[in-house]
């Protein structure tokens, strides 16, 4: 396996964190049954966020940037947005390194904590950010529904307070 090295996004990383954030957000449409129509175009806003505290890139040796991730600033806390690694180089540890050197930056920043909010459908995210040792919940979002006529029987479900929610 070729070597991988997390390193500050450059300018000239632009087409690779466009077509990272168009992955991310299709994946994210596929789970709740939106078609893919995104070019990146939320990539653009992104950069432009004033509380953007910094933005790095997994670099593959062979492959060139295969996964970034963000750090939003919230007072003394962060918020890691996004974390994304490209299909291929998935289950590979690239994920875990992103996410290491994130909370190193946090860390030498002084920050307090740092919270991810991943989509709740996403399971193999969840248990991955889990193993990474993000095992605080800190927050809970609900939704209803209203296009959904029937109740889905077969969609997983979480837990939570003893109460069943659909994931």
């Amino acid at each position: 396996m070729s070597p991988v090295t997390v390193r500050s996004y450059r300018p000239s990383d632009h087409s690779a964190g466009r077509r990272l954030w168009s992955e991310l957000t299709n994946q994210h449409n596929r789970m709740y049954g939106v078609p893919d129509e995104d070019g990146g175009e939320g990539f653009e806003e992104y950069l432009t966020r004033l509380d953007l505290g910094g933005l790095w890139v997994a670099d593959h040796a062979d492959d060139g940037v295969i996964g970034m991730v963000g750090l939003v600033i919230r007072g003394r806390a962060g918020e890691v947005e996004p974390i994304v690694v490209t299909v291929s180089h998935r289950h590979k540890g690239v994920g875990r390194k992103l996410l290491r050197h994130v909370a190193a930056e946090a860390r030498r920043r002084s920050m307090t904590a740092l919270t991810i909010s991943p989509e709740s459908r996403n399971i193999d995210a969840i248990r991955s950010l889990h193993a990474a040792g993000y095992d605080m919940l800190s927050s809970v979002e609900l939704t209803l529904d209203l296009n959904r006529s029937q109740p889905d029987a077969e969609s997983e479900s979480v837990e939570l307070h003893e109460l069943q929610f659909k994931a």
